[in-house]
């Protein structure tokens, strides 16, 4: 197994297991993921409990070699549909637990979604190295 396939099934891993703990938290505490549920869709604890069903699903089929593929992309695609939970939060000022974050928090977030979506995508092979050369 060469280093690029190595690193593929850790961070298949590393993110599907990340993707599961989120998932089951869903679940475990959905009052803690309500508020920044955007009004507009409606009942905020069919949400989180559809997105945490989907986040463990997600993540499982990131593990599995057999799955990856597919599931690298239903997650990236999933990343960018809920980003607008945490824009909401981000635009609207939401707070969690009380407290309202700094812009470079949302920031921070923002960038830490983008590097998932990629993740995702190389780990499933959406995503391939170019192998041009330059003259």
């Amino acid at each position: 197994m060469n280093k690029t396939v190595l690193l593929q099934h850790l961070l298949s891993i590393v993110l599907g297991l990340f993707f599961i703990n989120v998932g089951i938290a869903h679940f475990q505490d959905p009052e803690w993921f309500e508020p920044i549920v955007p009004d507009i869709l409606g009942d905020p604890t069919f949400w989180v409990l559809v997105t945490g069903g989907m986040e463990i699903g997600l993540g499982l089929g990131l593990i599995i070699p057999k799955t990856r593929k597919y599931s690298g992309m239903l997650m990236a695609l999933f990343l960018v549909a809920i980003y607008t939970a945490n824009l909401n939060m981000w635009v609207n000022d939401v707070p969690l637990e009380g407290k309202t974050f700094a812009t470079i928090w949302h920031i921070l977030r923002l960038i830490a979604q983008i590097l998932m979506i990629v993740i995702a995508l190389w780990v499933g092979g959406w995503l391939k190295p170019s192998r041009t050369r330059l003259p």
